[in-house]
């Protein structure tokens, strides 16, 4: 019974961790679309690491959401 417990939960788990990954990268998409920029270029290219700051806090934040989102 230990072990059926165990696998729902990790099939659970994964599949929890799949949305999240999808929903992440669905943010980075429309977060592409929507700046008028090209983020490659000014974090690559440019140096600019205010970008890659702001970038990570949103994404972060986005994460915190969607992980309180899922745990109910």
């Amino acid at each position: 019974m230990e072990t059926y417990d165990l696998l729902t939960h990790l099939k659970t788990a994964g599949i929890f961790a799949l949305m999240g990954l999808l929903i992440m990268g669905l943010v980075w998409l429309v977060l592409v679309k929507v700046l008028p920029f090209s983020m490659r270029k000014e974090m690559e290219e440019d140096q600019n690491v205010a970008l890659g700051i702001v970038l990570g806090s949103l994404l972060l934040g986005i994460s915190i959401i969607i992980a309180a989102a899922i745990h109910g």
